[in-house]
């Protein structure tokens, strides 16, 4: 029974991940909107610590998160002074770390007005490392019912989690629902600008993040350089194009802004018994303006008569131009 509860909850962490990536929130950073929520949450609770917290197979991310950031701020509402310096709290935590996980596993509310009423739960590191005393979590379903992560806070002393509180947490964490759901609607948007790539007789993908993860690759990227999946690390599935410097130039575009080109290198590929010659055009893309560039996206003209249909510059501009209009979002 033990080894079908295990691997019952292996796969829905793999689920959770891969639900998490394809909204673009497997990641530890800091996000406007979560942080909202982790202050509301702190203000109507009167707690000192909240967070919004995203938990995948291996470790927990705190896309939201309220901390003190100022000595008036480290006393609570009976003037309890906290005991420690929260200004510097990571983002993230180890997969076991907290009470979070727990909310996860079973799916429900956790309230804990004393962690130490609790032998399962007042051995935790929370305890030890932040002097937690009490804590309040609550599941975190996006729009298709999929439990995420929670929304939580905690604080040093024990006290009473009452109905109005337990409700209260319930309610702002719906709030959320339209942030997942607007996430879903700009993915059907990229869709359909891929849909336009689909056709494109030449190799095209979109890759995320400085590791330059697989988000999207058209048939020709596939037949060119070999089929990759979704969300896997693109510099390591496609040793051949690493070798020839495009991964560094990718590299170059993410860290710049700036749309790179690798000038007429030559590969094998899998469609063709002779080596290629290419030239590659990395333009790094972002949802929104004035956004961090977050992802690349990188075309691959073969010297055999193909073209980018205008300068390299004025397509590169053109692709930014529609990933902007997006509005924001997963990538």
């Amino acid at each position: 029974m033990e080894s079908l509860s295990s691997e019952h909850d292996r796969l829905a962490a793999e689920q959770r991940t891969q639900r998490l990536r394809i909204l673009g929130l497997n990641a530890v950073e800091a996000e406007a909107t979560f942080d909202r929520i982790a202050r509301l949450a702190a203000s109507f609770t009167h707690s000192p610590l909240a967070m919004v917290n995203f938990v995948n197979d291996e470790r927990q991310m705190f896309r939201g998160m309220y901390v003190p950031t100022s000595p008036e701020d480290t006393a609570d509402a009976d003037g309890v002074t906290i005991p420690f310096d929260l200004t510097n709290v990571a983002r993230e935590a180890p997969g076991d770390y907290g009470f979070c996980p727990h909310v996860v596993a079973q799916q429900t509310q956790l309230a804990l007005d004393d962690v130490f009423d609790y032998p399962r739960f007042k051995g935790n590191p929370l305890v030890n490392d932040l002097g937690v005393r009490s804590y309040l979590g609550t599941p975190l379903r996006d729009n298709t019912g999929m439990i995420l992560g929670t929304v939580c806070v905690a604080d040093f002393r024990p006290r009473a989690w009452d109905r109005h509180l337990k409700q209260g947490m319930h309610e702002l964490t719906e709030t959320l629902l339209s942030e997942f759901r607007l996430r879903d609607s700009l993915l059907a948007q990229q869709q359909e600008l891929f849909a336009v790539f689909d056709g494109a007789p030449f190799p095209i993908m979109l890759t995320e993040g400085p590791e330059h993860m697989l988000r999207y690759a058209n048939g020709k990227q596939g037949h060119a350089f070999g089929m990759i999946r979704q969300f896997t690390p693109g510099r390591l599935a496609l040793p051949g194009l690493e070798t020839v410097g495009v991964f560094n130039a990718m590299d170059d575009a993410l860290s710049t802004g700036r749309t790179t080109t690798l000038p007429q290198v030559s590969l094998r590929t899998f469609d063709s018994p002779t080596p290629q010659h290419f030239s590659f055009l990395c333009t790094p893309v972002r949802t929104s303006p004035g956004a961090p560039f977050k992802g690349v996206l990188t075309v691959a003209m073969s010297s055999a008569g193909q073209s980018y249909g205008a300068e390299p510059q004025a397509f590169s501009s053109n692709v930014q131009q529609q990933f902007e209009r997006l509005g924001g979002g997963p990538l």
